[in-house]
């Protein structure tokens, strides 16, 4: 089914083929978990092309696939491949080629008419199917009991490093196969940093603290967040995460099939401009989670893409204040044609947010 639906784009496009380089899109269409590799996508044909390390993996996990040895380059291979398989019209996914691969493939193949084509595999798979959707429960599960982890050992003067490692220790140890990002918890000044990195500072009482955590199962991604403090919080604090749980809440009652993502995005916006913290929202409301943590729809206010049922995406708003820190809240949804259903399953309120 997923071959077919890259075939159904050649038709339509007038192409004769489609290479893919992109690691999740390769793993999607061939089940290769290899970090080399390139599909050759034909009407009548499916080749990936890898080099020694890969052989004998590729006929363990792609049925369906002829092997192409690569023992240098795959442009050196590209000439042969492209006349056994007759392909004059190839297009190729331009956004993940660098322009010096792009120059060895149109010095290889010169006869051949080279066309870069939009992520047509992301496309494709931003619609999950119920088994990716199961997946991607056990990844959100997984992350759900390594916050509930955390809560229960986090305490003050424990480096926000140390903090990390534990929840990443206790997500390999229960069935991750790794952390789908380097995992932010970023507490008071520094979690006005949307993407801060993990430091040596210590976690103290009373200050925010934002816990972003991901991993993945069975090669599909989890993304959580939560802000929670130590001890008693501020006024501040208060104000803040209330307005944040807010905006996130009235998204998630309103996503449904057929929403333009900018609107989806706007809905909780609104209610952060409101209040006055407009500038201090500046990312957008959420992204897909599948393989890839950040994947298709983006859901921002300069989106263009259109939610559809099976659509898994984050629902994430935030406010960030410098010299003070930040509060987002993020939950993964199922976009369905007359709501969401939301994955993720750690508390959010004020009263299960102090520890």
């Amino acid at each position: 089914m997923r071959l077919e639906k890259v075939r159904e784009f050649l038709a339509s496009k007038g192409l004769d083929g489609l290479l893919v380089i992109q690691p999740e899109n390769r793993r999607y269409l061939s089940g290769f978990t290899g970090s080399y590799g390139l599909l050759l996508i034909t009407p009548d044909s499916a080749y990936i092309a890898t080099d020694f390390r890969y052989y004998e993996q590729v006929e363990r996990e792609c049925p369906g696939f002829t092997l192409v040895k690569v023992e240098k380059d795959f442009a050196d291979v590209l000439p042969k491949l492209l006349e056994e398989t007759g392909v004059k019209t190839l297009g190729f996914e331009s956004f993940y080629l660098t322009v010096e691969e792009y120059r060895k493939w149109r010095k290889a193949a010169r006869k051949v008419k080279l066309v870069p084509c939009q992520d047509i595999v992301g496309e494709i798979r931003s619609v999950k199917t119920p088994e990716e959707i199961q997946a991607i429960r056990k990844a959100v599960a997984l992350a759900d009991e390594a916050f509930s982890h955390i809560c229960q050992v986090l305490r003050p003067g424990m480096s926000e490093k140390e903090a990390a490692w534990e929840i990443e220790s206790f997500m390999r140890t229960h069935g991750a196969e790794k952390v789908a990002f380097d995992l932010i918890l970023a507490s008071g000044p520094n979690g006005a940093l949307p993407h801060a990195r993990a430091s040596d500072k210590p976690i103290k009482e009373g200050e925010p603290i934002v816990i972003d955590i991901g991993c993945v199962v069975g090669g599909y991604c989890s993304d959580l967040t939560r802000t929670v403090v130590l001890g008693k919080p501020d006024e501040r604090f208060s104000e803040i995460y209330s307005l944040v749980l807010k905006a996130q809440e009235k998204a998630e009652r309103a996503i449904k099939a057929g929403m333009r993502a900018r609107k989806a995005d706007s809905i909780a916006r609104k209610v952060i401009e409101k209040a006055g913290y407009g500038p201090q929202f500046g990312h957008g409301l959420g992204h897909g989670v599948g393989m890839a943590v950040h994947e298709k729809p983006r859901v921002g206010k300069l989106s263009k893409d259109t939610l559809q049922a099976g659509n898994v995406i984050t629902v994430e708003p935030g406010i960030y204040i410098s010299g003070w820190g930040g509060v987002r809240l993020e939950d993964i949804v199922v976009v369905q044609d007359e709501g969401v259903e939301i994955l993720t399953r750690s508390p959010k309120g004020l009263k299960s947010a102090i520890l």
